[in-house]
């Protein structure tokens, strides 16, 4: 590796939109982000399944896919 081209790492500060901070390393010295951990519907286990369920029924619709036809 060659020398002094690399950039410094340093601890960060990294402050989410809800409110929550957290530290991390990084190049800069803080770093504001929208959504993290805390606040994020996949991990706080407040996603609807029913978008999810209505966008696997487009695309059985769009494609020909029926139940009675699977079952068959």
């Amino acid at each position: 590796m060659k020398k002094d081209i690399h950039p410094e790492i340093q601890d960060c500060k990294v402050t989410c939109a809800c409110g929550n901070t957290f530290t991390c390393k990084s190049t800069k010295p803080e770093i504001s982000v929208e959504i993290c951990s805390e606040c994020h519907p996949f991990y706080t286990g407040k996603q609807s399944r029913s978008s999810r369920a209505g966008r696997v029924d487009k695309f059985n619709k769009k494609y020909g896919f029926d139940k009675e036809k699977a079952a068959e």
